[in-house]
Formats: C-alpha cells, structure tokens, sequence
C-alpha cells in the first residue's frame, strides 16, 4: 500500500459538531467503539468502557501536565497588547524560552513586552525561529518564584479552534486537565485521557486493570496544519517523552500474555512507538521525538487504542486511521456525525479494538 495523501483526510464536518465545552461529568461522554477483527462499531457511553477490559489488561496513560501557557501583555512604548504562546523552556538559568507571538508583525528583536503590573518583563533576543520567536525573560527572583509568577499571569492554553467562539473560562483549568497529570511540560492536553473521572479508574483496577504511566509533554504539532499533500514529507515538531522502567515491566509482560495493551491516546501512542526493540517490545525511552504516524504504519505495542474524534486534515486524524484501517474509520466517523457525536478535544471518545 502507497502511503495516503494529505487530501484523503478531508471530510465535511458540520461546526456545531466541534465541542466548544466537555462533558457535565467526565466519565459521561459518549464513546463509539470500533471492533477491528469484527468490523462492528457499536454506541456506548463511556462508563461502558469497563465491559471491554478484564484483569492482566494494560492501560498506557500520558501523565503529562499542562502549564499556564498564554500570557498577555503590552509592548513597551506603544502599549500594544500582545499574546504570547510560551512554547517551550530553552534554558531555565537564562529565563529562556521559545515562544508564538500575536501579532508576529509588530514585533523586533530587542523590544521589551510587559505583563501584569510590569510583575514580569521579557525582551525579544531572536526572530528567526520556526517557531517564532525566543524571548528572555528578565526576574530577579529565584527559578520557583519565576514559575509561580508565570502560574499567576498565565491562562489555560485551550486550542485556538476553540478561543475563536469562546473566551477561556476559570473552568479550563481543571477541565483541561487528565486527573493523573504530574509533570508539568505540555501546551496541549492529551484529550482521551480526560475522559477518565477516579470512580472509573478505581473499578478498572478492581478488575484487576493496570495503569501504566508515560510522559510526552504534547506541543503545538499536534494542531498545526499540515501544508504538503505528500506526507512523508511533513515534518512533526519535536515533542520530550520518558518512558521509564516500571512501564516497560508491566507493558512487556502484559504483550507475553497476549493480553490487551491499551494506549489512551495518540500522543501514549506515539511515545511508545518511538521506543521499540526489534523484537517488538517497549524499552525505556528519556529524550526527543518527532516521530509522525499516517496510514500504512504497524503499530509494535498498542493492541487497542482510546481517542477522540479528530478534525478534518489533522495529524492525529492519521494516526487513528493508520490504527483502525483507514476506510473502517471514515466509515465509523460518517456513523459518529450522523449521530451528532461531539468532536474535538472536549468532544466525546473512541475505542478501537
């Protein structure tokens, strides 16, 4: 099989479909599950999700935490607001970061920006990254009070699909958030794993389920629009993964007894495919990747897959394509629209067995 063009992942998607806010409850979305070997897609809700998993099962979570990412300020002398997308840390001693910037146009190498009551200030020291821009930020506190300031000035970094019909709302911040985040690193929330409320974890390890934890702090990449129709030309921006030893144990013993290898989203899945002997078992993992999945691709360690129903065009979209079979989910996508699933981040879940 050819690898798939850019084009084949366009489909009609109706707005009112795009969730602009979760569910009530987390555990109360729906969730349409996509039998592979059956090629059945039953509608369920997402509480359901305990009748499809029996003890010695596994389920790969991404543990990573979203911080504050969006800061809003004024440029100094004109006083002309500004929005800042801090997008990575480059040095932690030198307030370094690698940042978007709103509007890129008006903005100089060596023009300071104000936030808050002037509690935070940063100059621009270089212009010409892909990304955009590399700010510095001058604070004479230590590292921890620098980080609080950020904390206190930031706002949840929603996506932007969502901001252009609705304002970011104290709500955010606990909504865009899995219950299990730990580390702090990501600009983009993993959505399968919000879905997840304690109740339904607790009966999933009373079942005798294990939870296996990665962190891949998932970065903008995730929504940037891909521009080429051959996509074995598109390149993915790099994303920090760790996988350590404790998952690999229960991850590895779990594919021996052949049972069932769950990754909770495509940013798990993409974590522990970046990380896989030759024999097709996971192995630690401390670094980098860039790694970006579309049809054909075969998956070494995830035997089922939960995730959210994509936007038309989008990286994840492949991903998910790539592991249910292309022409399976379209089929399964025209299903979800004509039942008026809620799409997106906070829209409703899929399992794919």
């Amino acid at each position: 099989m050819l690898s798939m063009k850019l084009s084949e992942f366009r489909y009609h998607l109706p707005q009112e479909l795009v969730a602009m806010y979760p569910a009530a409850n987390r555990d109360e979305s729906r969730l349409i599950v996509l039998n592979r070997k059956e090629q059945t897609i039953e509608h369920k809700t997402f509480k359901d999700i305990l009748n499809y998993f029996s003890e010695g099962d596994v389920m790969i979570i991404n543990n990573t935490r979203v911080f504050p990412a969006l800061l809003t300020g004024e440029k100094e002398k004109t006083g002309a607001k500004i929005t800042v997308f801090l997008l990575r840390e480059l040095n932690a001693d030198a307030r370094l970061w690698d940042v978007l910037v709103d509007p890129a146009r008006k903005i100089r190498i060596g023009n300071k920006l104000y936030f808050g009551d002037d509690q935070l200030v940063a100059e621009v020291i270089d212009n010409t990254t892909s990304r955009g821009r590399t700010l510095r930020f001058l604070f004479d506190g230590n590292y921890e009070d620098f980080k609080k300031t950020i904390q206190v000035l930031g706002k949840t970094p929603i996506p932007e699909e969502i901001q252009r019909l609705r304002a970011i709302e104290p709500e955010d911040e606990n909504r865009y958030q899995t219950i299990f985040a730990r580390h702090e690193g990501a600009v983009a929330a993993p959505s399968a794993g919000l879905h997840f409320s304690r109740e339904i974890m607790k009966r999933l390890e009373l079942q005798g389920v294990n939870f296996a934890e990665v962190t891949l702090h998932a970065g903008l990449g995730n929504f940037r629009s891909i521009d080429v129709e051959d996509l074995t030309k598109h390149k993915m921006d790099s994303e920090e993964a760790l996988i350590e030893e404790d998952t690999v144990k229960i991850v590895n013993l779990a594919k021996e007894n052949k049972r069932k290898v769950c990754a909770v989203g495509t940013t798990t899945s993409k974590a522990i495919e970046s990380s896989v002997t030759i024999s097709g078992r996971l192995k630690p993992f401390q670094g980098w990747t860039n790694k970006f999945i579309f049809p054909p691709y075969d998956f070494s360690i995830a035997n089922c897959m939960i995730t959210n129903l994509h936007l038309p065009l989008s990286s994840t979209l492949m991903h998910v394509a790539a592991f249910a079979g292309f022409d399976f989910l379209m089929k399964a996508y025209r299903e979800a629209i004509d039942q008026k699933y809620r799409f997106f981040t906070y829209g409703d879940a899929m399992l794919i067995l």
